[in-house]
Formats: C-alpha cells, sequence, structure tokens
C-alpha cells in the first residue's frame, strides 16, 4: 500500500524554503570569513558603495601625492649635497686666494693649478643626475646642462657675467603635493649664484699670473658667490621641509581615509566564526525537523 502523508505539505514548504534562505546566508557568511571583507564586489555594500568608491579614490590620490613629493624630495637632497660641494670649492678657493695674496709665486701658481681643477668639478657637480635625469637643466632633464669645452678658454671677467656654459632652460621644476599646493624646488645651473662660481674659476684658472688687484677681485667675487651659493642651499633647505611636511599631511590623511574605508568594507571574522557555528547549529535542527515530518504517513498517524 502506498504510504500517505499527513497535510504537511505548507509546513515541510516553509521548512524547506527557510532552510533554503540559512544556507544562502552562510555561504555569505563563509566568503566574507574567507576574505574578510564585506563583499568582494561593489554592489554588496548597498547604500555604502558611494562612500567605499569615494575613500578608496581618495586613498590612491593621496598615495600619488606621497609618491610625487618622495621622488622631489630626493631629488633636492641631491641637489643640497652638490651645492654643499660647491661652498666646499669656493671655500677652498677663498684660502688658497688668501694665501697667494702674499705675493708667493708658488701659491699663485698653485691657485691657479687648483682653480682648474675646480672648474671641472664644477662642470661635474652641475650635470648631477638622479633617477637618470639631470636636476640643474631645468625642463630639459634628458641633456647635460653644462659644457666646459669653449667657456674653459679665456679668463673672461669678474665683473661681466657669462653664462656660456649652460645650455639648459629656465623652468624652474615643482611637485603638486596636494589638490591645491604645489611646491617649487627647481634650481638651474646658470642661477647667478652658480655663475659666480663658474666665472670666478674660470678668471683664476686661466689666468698665467696674478696680481694683487687681481687676487682682491677674485676674492670679492668669491665670496659673493659664497653667500649666493647659501642662499641657494637655504632655499632647497626650505623646499624640502615643505615637500617633506606635505607628504606627511597625505600620509596622516590616507592612514585616516583608509580606516574609514576598512570600517565599512571589513568584517570581524571571529564574529563571523561564531555566527557561521551558530547557523550551523541551526540549520542542522531545521534539516532535522523536516526529516522527521516528511516521514510522517498515515500508517505511522494511526498506530
Amino acid at each position: 500500500m502506498v504510504a500517505m502523508r499527513v497535510a504537511t505539505f505548507a509546513q515541510s514548504n516553509r521548512m524547506i524554503a527557510d532552510a533554503m534562505r540559512v544556507e544562502s546566508v552562510m555561504a555569505n557568511k563563509q566568503i566574507q570569513e574567507s576574505s574578510g571583507v564585506v563583499s568582494t564586489d561593489f554592489g554588496g555594500y548597498g547604500s555604502d558603495a558611494q562612500h567605499v568608491v569615494n575613500l578608496q579614490v581618495s586613498v590612491t590620490r593621496a598615495q600619488s601625492y606621497i609618491d610625487a613629493a618622495t621622488l622631489a624630495d630626493s631629488k633636492v637632497q641631491v641637489m643640497y649635497s652638490a651645492v654643499g660641494s660647491v661652498t666646499d670649492i669656493l671655500t677652498q678657493l677663498r684660502s688658497q686666494l688668501s694665501a697667494a695674496s702674499t705675493g708667493s709665486s708658488t701659491e699663485v701658481n698653485s691657485v691657479i693649478g687648483s682653480a682648474q681643477q675646480m672648474l671641472e668639478q664644477m662642470g661635474s657637480l652641475m650635470n648631477t643626475q638622479y633617477d637618470g635625469q639631470y636636476v640643474f637643466a631645468g625642463g630639459k632633464t634628458e641633456t647635460a646642462p653644462v659644457d666646459l669645452t669653449s667657456f674653459s678658454s679665456g679668463t673672461g671677467s669678474t665683473t661681466i657675467a657669462d653664462a656660456s656654459y649652460y645650455s639648459g632652460d629656465s623652468e624652474i621644476a615643482s611637485v603638486r603635493v596636494a589638490a591645491d599646493e604645489t611646491v617649487s624646488y627647481g634650481v638651474t645651473a646658470d642661477n647667478s649664484a652658480f655663475e659666480e662660481v663658474m666665472r670666478v674659476l674660470k678668471f683664476v684658472a686661466n689666468s698665467t699670473t696674478l696680481s694683487s688687484a687681481d687676487i682682491t677681485s677674485a676674492l670679492d667675487l668669491a665670496s659673493t658667490a659664497l653667500d649666493d651659493t647659501a642662499a641657494v642651499q637655504a632655499k632647497l633647505s626650505s623646499a624640502a621641509s615643505a615637500i617633506e611636511t606635505a607628504s606627511a599631511r597625505q600620509t596622516d590623511y590616507k592612514s585616516y581615509a583608509e580606516t574609514l574605508s576598512n570600517d565599512l568594507t571589513s568584517v570581524d571574522v571571529a564574529a563571523i566564526t561564531a555566527q557561521l557555528s551558530t547557523y550551523q547549529t541551526q540549520l542542522t535542527a531545521s534539516y532535522s525537523a523536516l526529516g522527521k515530518i516528511l516521514s510522517l504517513n498515515l500508517a505511522s498517524y494511526l498506530k
């Protein structure tokens, strides 16, 4: 005889639907447990989706500012170091010029020989590169800005500016460190301070001898160049400080935006694991009850 079901269709159908709903919830919780986030796509965030997108865009933009600032700061540090070497050259030149002011031919010849070497060192310093770019070339960063080939001939003058050694342009490098903030940090090799250094070195290096008046004139120009070079260093230091401060602000903002984003997207894995255990217990109980209901038939009911 075919077993007859007791009228349990509606109840069993509802229990199956509830069980399937719990299974769906569990599947979603299992994904959250393994991924650590609320959803693997923006659709799962509901009304928070736009906030999540905006925060992620903010984090990406802040990182781009940080990266740009880091690169610019590295360039500034390289430039600052090069200018420091220029200061050392000037200090040495002044010391030797002072020694030559006694009229000693040995000292005069010594400072002339040293100036020739210093001029070559200056050319090398002005052609300093970082990350494959010439840092003192303005916007023409792929071309060495200083060529001493023709500049090195003749003594020139201690009073007339001569930047004929320079082949760069007048563009001053800058970096955007925020949506509304740009820091200028560039210095070109034809800067008046560097031109003064090149001029006095050329004068001394190409002289056959130096009179007392020549030495005095060279000393005066070297002193002016030293002061102006110190001003360039101070400017670079100020730019580095501004860049680093702006980068620190962007780092703080990025951290804040990431925290807000994580609050919206992350889940408490431990809490999810506990919920899954509860759902598993609930599902087991549901299927157990459903099994008993579906096993009922008229014969067992009449016993």
